[in-house]
């Protein structure tokens, strides 16, 4: 038999086979469409696995639940993406309980969209492996985006901005939790992410058994801008108890700017009232910045964590004042839950840390550092500006660890990955558009989350292949700031993550 009718064999068979669906093209916009509406796609038809469904921008869609019947499959997921063309705005998902609801719906892609105005949330993840992509959420009266207590696994936010979202203190921009029993071992992935401006809670709370937060800028929370903490004890799955899961947080390569008047912590870790995380929390080639009045803490620790290492760190305050560094909250509260823990640490005291940069008057600097580099200036561009790149006087240059030791009694679950790329410079990137760090591999890197040139100033500013048009001036010689100057196009620097 031929080699070519072998190859014609195989495909009748499995086009033949009981099960075997192809997957669909859907199209959704005002007219000339499938449907006008993406609620009314899902409520007459039942995604599969490699279904794609476009929906045209320059048009307002009702909010959308996304059902068990809708889902994917792992590694060929349904996607729900925007049908860019020149000159169209996003599509919009507006309204709702929930503007966009997963509900069970594994193994889905949503890509490209604005989601506003949902008065409980506006993304609403009750489903396992859901990537948020290219996404712009605000106006959220309630949670920007929710992880359910239950039916929740692993989620990835990457490339989007979040925005006026959150109320008072129980509502936050980004609240994530997993369901230990139904998907153990699941991960929350949040990379090249601008999260800014909420309106309660905190820009993060984090209540998921791993999360790998990498190369974001968190600014101006209501409360903290980040809280790792352990599930809520009284809403899990019969079977779960405490000593199910610990829940591990890794922060790296983030820009952390703290404006709160009124809440001086910018993290806080370990547990609330209603969970203890147990867990290890690493932070690594963050930049955090106080900018505000009177007292702060960088990190906050109570109620039952595992173990905490820094590594890289650069920790200022403007103003003139200093901020406590690792400070511990020995307040007697009394959790909601059994085993009640009322110490900062789920066991015995576990720091660890390397070459982070503090000022000389900080508080709290914990005593198990080693090469912590002082001073009076961490030597930014233009504080003011938010450009925190470190000046070529600044003590930043040269002064981290490429490979920063991981502690022998305490290490974390998984390796420290190589930091590769900038965090986004308080804009929301086009997919692909993280910039290079550099020279990470080559020199000794910088202290903090950003070197002291970038990509744009040592070659020229480039654009990604059908990404929105920027102006990222060529600075001139010795400039601290970048020039007004226009912008060339260069081709693509093609970047392999590794």
């Amino acid at each position: 038999m031929s080699l070519r009718t072998l190859l014609l064999l195989s495909v009748f068979l499995c086009l033949s086979m009981p099960g075997v669906v192809e997957a669909r093209l859907w199209t959704v916009g005002p007219s000339g469409r499938d449907y006008t509406q993406l609620s009314a796609l899902f409520n007459a038809n039942n995604l599969a696995p490699g279904d794609i469904v476009e929906v045209d921008g320059n048009a307002t869609y009702t909010s959308v639940v996304v059902g068990d019947d809708d889902g994917g499959a792992a590694g060929n997921p349904v996607i729900i993406r925007w049908r860019s063309a020149v000159g169209a705005t996003r599509p919009v998902l507006q309204g709702g309980t929930h503007t966009i609801k997963f509900q069970r719906s594994n193994h889905v892609v949503f890509e490209g969209f604005e989601v506003r105005g949902g008065t409980s949330t506006c993304v609403f993840s009750e489903a396992h492996d859901v990537t948020v992509r290219d996404a712009v959420i605000h106006a959220c009266p309630g949670h920007g985006i929710l992880g359910a207590d239950l039916n929740s696994g692993s989620f990835t936010l990457e490339y989007s901005e979040i925005y006026d979202a959150g109320s008072g203190s129980t509502r936050h921009p980004i609240y994530m939790q997993s369901d230990e029993i139904a998907y153990p071992g699941s991960v929350f992935r949040m990379r090249y992410n601008y999260i800014h401006n909420g309106n309660g809670g905190n820009l993060l709370k984090n209540r998921h058994e791993r999360a790998e937060i990498h190369s974001n800028w968190f600014e101006a929370s209501a409360f903290q801008e980040i809280e790792l903490i352990g599930p809520d004890c009284e809403t899990q799955a019969s079977g779960w108890t405490r000593a199910t899961r610990r829940e591990d947080a890794e922060l790296l390569n983030n820009v952390i700017v703290h404006t709160s008047a009124t809440w001086p912590h910018a993290i806080r870790i370990g547990g609330d009232l209603n969970g203890e995380s147990d867990g290890s929390v690493r932070m690594v080639g963050n930049t955090i910045v106080f900018d505000r009045p009177g007292a702060a803490t960088a990190v906050y620790v109570q109620l039952g964590v595992g173990s905490v290492e820094m590594h890289n760190n650069a920790i200022f305050q403007t103003g003139g004042a200093a901020p406590a560094i690792l400070r511990e909250n020995t307040t007697a509260d009394t959790p909601v839950c059994a085993p009640f823990v009322t110490t900062p640490w789920s066991g015995a005291r576990s720091v660890f840390g390397t070459r982070n940069w503090i000022q000389s008057t900080a508080t709290s600097v914990p005593p198990e550092w080693t090469g912590t580099v002082t001073g009076g200036d961490p030597g930014f561009r233009d504080v003011a500006a938010r450009n925190f790149r470190p000046l070529t006087t600044s003590p930043l240059r040269n002064a981290g660890s490429n490979r920063p030791p991981s502690p022998a009694a305490f290490p974390m679950p998984w390796p420290l990955p190589l930091v590769l790329f900038d965090p986004p410079l308080r804009i929301k990137p086009a997919i692909g558009d993280h910039r290079p760090r550099i020279p990470q591999g080559y020199f000794t890197v910088d202290i903090g989350a950003l070197e002291e040139f970038d990509i744009d100033s040592l070659i020229g500013p480039f654009e990604l292949p059908a990404s929105p048009s920027r102006v990222r001036p060529r600075p001139p010689p010795n400039a601290v700031s970048p020039a007004s100057a226009p912008s060339r196009r260069l081709r693509p620097v093609r970047v392999r993550e590794r």
